[in-house]
C-alpha cells in the first residue's frame, strides 16, 4: 500500500510538472517570439534609412555599386519581414491538422530569406555586366563618400547586434540578417575603396565592383539555403544536449545506461523524441511506470524536451554466467575500430541465446556486413550461444 501511494503521489507530480512545465513553455515561446520581432523591426527600419540614402546618391553620381548596395537593403528589409511573419505564426497553437503545432514554419521563412537573397544578387550580377558592357562614368561627391562610411558603421553595429541576438534566441533568421548585414558593411566599404581609386587615379571599378558584390550576395543565399534544407533533412542532435540528457538519465536508480536517444525539431527550441534506458531487471511494472514518468516531467523542465516514448532494456548482470560472456563479447565487438558501443545484453539461458544491440559508425560502407561478420566471429568463438546482433546507427554522441 504503501508503494502504491508513492506512485500515485508521484504521477500526481508528474502531470502537475507538465502542465506547469507547458505553461512555462508557452510564455518562453511568446517571450522568443517577442523578442524576435523588435529586432526585426529595428533591422527594416534601419536598411529602409541606407536604402533610401544609397538610392538617392547612387543615382545623383551615377554610381551602379551604390545602387545595387541600396537595392541589397532593401531587400534586407524585406528579409526581416519575412523573420517578423515566420515567428508569428510559428507560435500558432496545435491544432488537428497540425498537432504538434507550427515551429517548422521558421525554416521555411529562412528559406525564403535565402531565395530572396539569391534572386537579389542574380539581378544585381546582371546589371553589373551590362554596365561593363556599356560603361557609364561615374560622378561622386563628398556627400555621397560620407553616406557610404556612415553605411559601413551602421551594418557592423546592426549586423553584430541583430546576430548576437538571433544566436541567444536560437533564430536562424536572425543569425542569417546578422551574417549579412556583416558581410554589406564589407561590400559598402570596398564601394569606398573604390570611389576614392576612381577620384585619386581615374581608374572606375564600378562595374567589376557590382560583380563582385552580387557573387557576394550569392554565396550568403547559397549558404543560408543550405543551412536551412539541412535542418529540414533532420540534422544530428547537439552532442552537449544528448550527453547532458543521457547522463542525467543514468543518474535515476535502478538505471545503468541511457541509449539510441532520437530527437526530432519541430522549430527551435521544440524537440520531441524518444530513448532507450537500460535497468535492473528486477524493477517492477508499477515501478517501471513511476520511474518513466518522473524522467519525462523533469527532462522536458530542465531541458525543454519532450520524452514521448522510453523504452527498457532488462538488464542481469548479477548472473555469473550472464556477467562474464557478457564482459568477454564486449571486448570481442569493440576491438573494431566501426564499433562504437555495445548495450542492451540479454543472455536467454533456455535457449542460449545472447541478444544485443551494436552502435555501429557510419563511416562503414556496408553495415549489414560487418554485423554479420562479427555475428560469424562471435559464433565461432563461443560455439556454446547463439547470437543476434541489432545493427544501431550512430544516431546521437
Amino acid at each position: 500500500m504503501i508503494f502504491i501511494r508513492q506512485h500515485f503521489l508521484a504521477s500526481c507530480r508528474s502531470i502537475y510538472y507538465n502542465k506547469e512545465k507547458l505553461r512555462f513553455g508557452r510564455r518562453v515561446i511568446i517571450n522568443r517570439q517577442k523578442i524576435i520581432v523588435r529586432t526585426s523591426i529595428i533591422g527594416i527600419i534601419a536598411n529602409l534609412a541606407l536604402a533610401a540614402f544609397k538610392a538617392a546618391v547612387g543615382l545623383l553620381a551615377n554610381s551602379i555599386s551604390v545602387t545595387l548596395d541600396a537595392v541589397n537593403n532593401l531587400s534586407d528589409a524585406l528579409s526581416s519581414v519575412i523573420t517578423i511573419i515566420g515567428a508569428k505564426l510559428s507560435v500558432k497553437p496545435a491544432d488537428k491538422k497540425h498537432p504538434l503545432g507550427y515551429g517548422r514554419i521558421e525554416y521555411l521563412s529562412s528559406m525564403i530569406i535565402a531565395l530572396i537573397i539569391l534572386y537579389a544578387g542574380i539581378s544585381a550580377a546582371i546589371e553589373s555586366v551590362k554596365k561593363i558592357i556599356t560603361p557609364e562614368t561615374p560622378d561622386y561627391s563628398a556627400t555621397s563618400l560620407i553616406i557610404i562610411a556612415v553605411a559601413v558603421v551602421v551594418k557592423i553595429v546592426l549586423g553584430t547586434y541583430v546576430s548576437r541576438v538571433g544566436k541567444k534566441v536560437n533564430s536562424d533568421s536572425l543569425a542569417a540578417s546578422g551574417k549579412d548585414a556583416l558581410m554589406d558593411s564589407i561590400i559598402s566599404a570596398s564601394v569606398l575603396v573604390a570611389a576614392v581609386i576612381y577620384l585619386i587615379w581615374g581608374v572606375s571599378l564600378e562595374a567589376y565592383l557590382g560583380v563582385v558584390i552580387s557573387l557576394f550576395i550569392i554565396k550568403t543565399g547559397l549558404e543560408i539555403l543550405r543551412e536551412t534544407i539541412s535542418q529540414i533533412l533532420g540534422e544530428r542532435i547537439d552532442s552537449e544536449v544528448s550527453r547532458q540528457i543521457k547522463e542525467e538519465l543514468c543518474t535515476y536508480d535502478g538505471v545503468s545506461g541511457a541509449y539510441d536517444l532520437i530527437l526530432h525539431s519541430y522549430g527551435p527550441d521544440q524537440l520531441i523524441g524518444s530513448v532507450h534506458i537500460e535497468v535492473d531487471h528486477t524493477l517492477t511494472a508499477p515501478e517501471l511506470d513511476a520511474l518513466e514518468r518522473r524522467m519525462t516531467a523533469e527532462i522536458y523542465q530542465k531541458h525543454n524536451v519532450a520524452l514521448t516514448g522510453i523504452s527498457i532494456y532488462s538488464v542481469d548482470l548479477s548472473d555469473p554466467e550472464t556477467d562474464a560472456l557478457f564482459h568477454q563479447v564486449h571486448d570481442e565487438v569493440m576491438a573494431d575500430e566501426n564499433i562504437l558501443q555495445i548495450h542492451g545484453f540479454l543472455l536467454d539461458k533456455k535457449t542460449s541465446t545472447a541478444v544485443f544491440d551494436l552502435v555501429v559508425s557510419f563511416d562503414v560502407d556496408d553495415r549489414q556486413a560487418l554485423i554479420a561478420q562479427i555475428t560469424e566471429k562471435l559464433s565461432k568463438q563461443h560455439p556454446k550461444y547463439r547470437f543476434v546482433i541489432n545493427q544501431d546507427n550512430d544516431i546521437s554522441d
